[in-house]
This record gives structure tokens, sequence and C-alpha cells, in this order.
């Protein structure tokens, strides 16, 4: 990997990690073009999904701060981690049970493609029914609201589904304002993206002491891209969800998804099979 393809990696994993357009979608099939295959990469991946976690603790230190200094004393606080525990369950319980069998079978440009288009389809059709907001702070959340939401976040295990998508659509189904929806996405990445991360270093650190020096540039390179570009989209989606909707991203994932299964059909691109 060249310092060049760390950069591109890290660019794409900030700036679509929090968006409703698959991150783990993007990186197979960035990677896939760019060629990039083996254990560098998947090392790679873990660092910049880290620092995409810690742009979001960033942008949101005051409250993560807040709450952890008042559990103690505050029963909003001390209802706000157990939701977020409560969410993370499914999807680290499914995670578990079926990585190896998802990753064999869907961790390629094909499948992601259709997952890509049918995911677009669904946020259009959810973006154009009737909205019924019961809910419009994350602290009026609920433990049974967490669950469902925590349901609809394990969708994401399908690559191209997208994590923050399936939370946030899910979310605005269940009754939550689109506000709402997205930051308690944004608050769930944090307990859900910090175990995958902290897993997946685990499982390889042997090989992560032996070749740290090797790792080191294209490490710190991919790491300072990915937050970077994280927390300025968290800011931007922040502000864009104030008067939009997530309609652009339905269609983008829709017409990049054909793109891809357009290409795969002809023979224009040899994507991994």
């Amino acid at each position: 990997m060249s310092i060049l393809e760390a950069i591109i990696l890290g660019l794409v994993e900030g700036i679509t990690e929090f968006l409703p357009v698959s991150s783990t979608g993007h990186l197979i099939l960035v990677g896939d073009l760019l060629g990039l295959h083996g254990d560098m990469v998947d090392r790679q991946l873990i660092i910049i999904q880290g620092a995409a976690i810690l742009a979001v603790c960033w942008e949101f230190r005051a409250r993560l701060l807040g709450t952890a200094f008042s559990l103690h004393k505050d029963a909003n606080s001390r209802r706000f981690v157990l939701n977020l525990v409560i969410a993370a369950l499914p999807l680290a319980i499914l995670g578990l049970l079926f990585e190896k069998q998802i990753k064999e079978i869907l961790f390629k440009p094909v499948p992601v493609a259709l997952a890509l288009v049918i995911g677009g389809v669904i946020i259009l059709w959810a973006e154009r029914r009737k909205h019924v907001e019961r809910i419009q702070s994350v602290d009026e959340l609920r433990p049974m609201d967490a669950l469902k939401l925590g349901a609809f976040q394990a969708l994401a295990l399908i690559p191209g589904t997208s994590r923050s998508g399936a939370t946030i659509i899910g979310g605005m189904l269940l009754g939550l304002s689109r506000k709402v929806a997205t930051e308690f996405s944004f608050f769930l990445a944090i307990p859900t993206l910090i175990g995958a991360s902290v897993l997946s270093a685990w499982k390889v650190r042997h090989d992560l002491a032996a070749h740290w020096q090797e790792y080191l540039p294209l490490f710190s390179v991919g790491f300072v891209v990915s937050f970077l570009s994280a927390w300025i989209c968290v800011r931007w989606l922040l502000r864009y969800i104030a008067s939009h909707t997530f309609e652009p991203f339905a269609w983008y994932r829709i017409a990049f998804g054909l793109v891809v299964l357009a290409t795969w059909l002809t023979g224009m691109i040899r994507w991994a099979e």
C-alpha cells in the first residue's frame, strides 16, 4: 500500500462512515478497484475506523463528559448509557455468531452493489411516507426503543446496507425526529465501532506488535485523514439534516450500485467474484 492509497482509504472511511451510504461497502469497492488486499489493508481498516470514532467523540465531547460525570446523580444520564448498551447488543451478538459466514459470502463487490440499490429504494420509501414524530430528544428514548434501533443497526452486518443509514431510517420509522435519529446513530457508533475495532485489533495483536515500524507511516497518514474527514462530515451532516431529507443519498446509492452492476455484467471492470 502506498501513502496515496492510505490517504484514499482514510478519506473513504471518514466521509462515508456516518452518512447513510455504507462505509464498509465503499471500502470493499474502492479496495477492489485499487487492487488492495491482504493483511496490511485489514490492519489499516482497523486504524481508520478508530480514527472516525474518535472524531465523533471529539464532536460530542461536551455531552459525553457531562454524561460520564453525572452518572451517579442523573437518571437521564444513566438511561442514556443503558440505551446505548442495549442498542449495541443485537449487532454485537449476531456479528460474533455469523462474522465468518458474512465475510465469506457478502464481502464482495456485487452483493455490496445490490445492497446499495436496495437500501436506496428503502430510504426513498421511508422519506416519502408520512412521518409521525413522537420523540424529539435523545433523552426521551426508552430501553425498548433502543432495542428496536439496535435491531435495525444489526442489518448493517450486510455490507452495503450502512450502519448509520439503517439506524437513522429505522429511527424515523419508529417515530424519532430526523435530528434525534441522526444524533443517536452517532452516539451508538461509539460503543459499536469501538467494540469492533478493539476485537479486530486483539485478534491481530501479535502481527501489529511485530510489524509496527513497517505499519506506522501508513497508519499515521490514514488515521489523520480519516479523523479530519469524519469530523468535517459529522459537523456538516448535523447542519444538513436541519432542512434536508436523505433522498439525495438514496439516489446516490442507487446510481452507484447500478454502475457497479453494469460494469460487472458488461465485463468493463473485473470485480472480485
